[in-house]
């Protein structure tokens, strides 16, 4: 009896037919509404070889967490993952169902009671033509907090000419909604501080104190849970440092201290805690207020024109 090679049969399979992709395979921006009210989530499902599905999720806080084995089956989708900062007493499970280019579903951490959301396919924000740029805008003016709104307990204040966040608080957001931009920040942090800036208030780029990895998802400059820095580009605590971010569709650039560490890498999704998930919309910046203190002496944006 003839046995195939490893080569054979792998020729085999590819030149069988191909079933087209499930339905649900892609990336869906999600609507979780709690008693609290509505937050951002985001969930991608992918093939993994022949017909097992995988996937990222995000739900309200934290940053994307692996799914291994997403179940797909007569328009019901069901997965499970560990918690991650919940405080649960089991697992997270979400279950929902497709219906057309929709989704609803609830999501349940341990034994507490579901969560509902409502997702839609996610736009892929690619552009035409490359950007064009207007004037530079200064967000700060060194006397006040005009041009911005807190949410939450706030505890930012202008001293001296530079923006600090004495403590733990609320986040700061401009009153401004901003497509395509170029920003220039300079930030200080004190030793153990971790903030951040939301991009269009969805994709955060990390402001942390954090030398352990300097090149991990959750570094200084990445785009926290998603991309990270290719090198290490940071300073020590309470020191001066700069970074510049170009944001074109989903791709972005970062620059730390004069140093490009992510080169106009696609960002796939919301980071938890972005103000909302609606990512065809243009949106704010958002100064993260709610971990440490951070101080801020720039903060030049130029749209798009």
């Amino acid at each position: 009896m003839k046995t195939l090679s490893a080569f054979a049969i792998v020729l085999t399979l590819a030149a069988a037919p191909q079933a087209p992709p499930p339905a649900i395979v892609g990336r869906w921006d999600l609507t979780l509404r709690s008693a609290r009210g509505d937050h951002a989530g985001w969930l991608e499902v992918r093939h993994s070889g022949i017909d097992t599905l995988v996937g990222q999720f995000v739900a309200a806080g934290g940053s994307a967490r692996p799914i291994s084995r997403v179940d797909f089956k007569d328009g019901k989708l069901r997965f499970a993952i560990p918690p991650q900062w919940e405080r649960a007493d089991g697992d997270v499970v979400v279950a929902g169902r497709l219906d057309g280019d929709g989704l609803t579903g609830t999501m349940t951490v341990g034994t507490a009671a579901p969560v509902e959301w409502t997702g839609v396919r996610a736009p892929a924000l690619r552009r035409s033509s490359p950007p064009r740029w207007g004037t530079p805008i200064r967000l700060l003016n060194g006397r006040d907090l005009a041009g911005w709104h807190a949410i939450g307990n706030s505890e930012w204040q202008m001293v001296g000419g530079v923006l600090h966040n004495r403590a733990s608080g609320g986040n700061l957001v401009t009153d401004r909604s901003f497509d395509d931009f170029k920003l220039h920040a300079a930030f200080r942090y004190p030793k153990d501080s971790n903030s951040g800036i939301y991009l269009r208030g969805r994709y955060e780029v990390q402001i942390i104190d954090l030398d352990d990895d300097p090149t991990a998802v959750g570094a200084l400059g990445a785009i926290y849970g998603f991309l990270a820095p290719n090198q290490a580009a940071g300073r020590r605590a309470g020191e001066w440092q700069a970074v510049d971010v170009t944001l074109v569709g989903r791709l972005v650039t970062v620059v730390l201290n004069g140093r490009t560490i992510i080169c106009e890498a696609e960002i796939p999704g919301v980071t938890g805690g972005a103000l909302d998930s609606h990512e065809a919309e243009p949106g704010p910046l958002l100064l993260q207020g709610d971990h440490g203190p951070v101080d801020f002496r720039d903060l030049i944006v130029t749209p798009g024109a």
